[in-house]
């Protein structure tokens, strides 16, 4: 009868996939950068209703964040080389990375966007008033009194974007992009299973999930988090 699970197996299934962690770190890593920038963006253009792209912005917020990633995978790979090729631009040469990071762009910045306006708009509006009648400027208002509030606000929806980023890259692989989970088909060719690879796989992103929360914790504290939030519920 076979073994129904090779813990020698499963236990060198770790240095292969470890190998490839980096790549998955990538991901996040820029996905949050530039989903960062854009999200800021189009957070921006909805707290100050700008005519048209104001409306654009909730159309693009809602589509994105009401379908699967997926699926914005797909679409993003099929679909962008068509529409750009309308243009007479052929983009079918690109590395399959570049797909899946504009992908992930898109949906992280669609999600900060929210959670960036949401947090922005937590703050009292008596408190950005108080600052404009004792002499400060926009700029001042928003570096002193708006932004450090909005970040304690922010800071526990953050952490659970980052680490729901985290786990969604698991399915960067299903372009052919060979990443942490991607090692994963590798090991199945070459030993015919694949049980032992998806557990070592499930343990590492475990941790990476535990330290990125224990993280967030931890900064939450030093911001006083847990403070703020109490004294907004009452």
């Amino acid at each position: 009868m076979e073994n129904i699970f090779l813990f020698g197996l499963f236990v060198d299934s770790f240095p292969k996939l470890l190998s490839r962690l980096h790549i998955t770190l990538y991901i996040v890593a820029v996905a949050l950068l530039f989903g960062m920038l854009l999200g800021t963006y189009i957070a921006v253009v909805r707290l100050h209703k700008v005519p048209i792209l104001s409306q654009l912005a909730i159309a693009y917020v809602s589509f994105v964040r009401g379908i699967p990633i997926l699926v914005l995978l797909y679409i993003v790979y099929i679909g962008l080389p068509l529409v750009v090729g309308w243009f007479g631009v052929n983009i079918n040469r690109w590395d399959t990375m570049i797909f899946v990071m504009i992908a992930y762009i898109i949906n992280t910045s669609a999600f900060l966007s929210e959670i960036i306006r949401s947090a922005v708009a937590g703050v009292e509006l008596g408190q950005t008033e108080a600052a404009y009648s004792v002499g400060m400027t926009r700029w001042q208002a928003f570096y002193r009194i708006i932004a450090p509030q909005a970040i304690q606000i922010a800071m526990p929806a953050l952490g659970n974007t980052i680490v729901s980023l985290l786990k969604d890259t698991s399915l960067a692989y299903t372009l052919g992009v060979i990443d942490l989970v991607g090692v994963i088909k590798a090991i199945s060719s070459n030993t015919y299973r694949s049980l032992e690879a998806y557990a070592a796989a499930a343990i590492i992103f475990f941790v990476l999930s535990s330290l990125l929360e224990q993280g967030f914790k931890w900064i939450e504290n030093k911001l006083g988090v847990t403070k703020k939030i109490t004294i907004i519920g009452r």
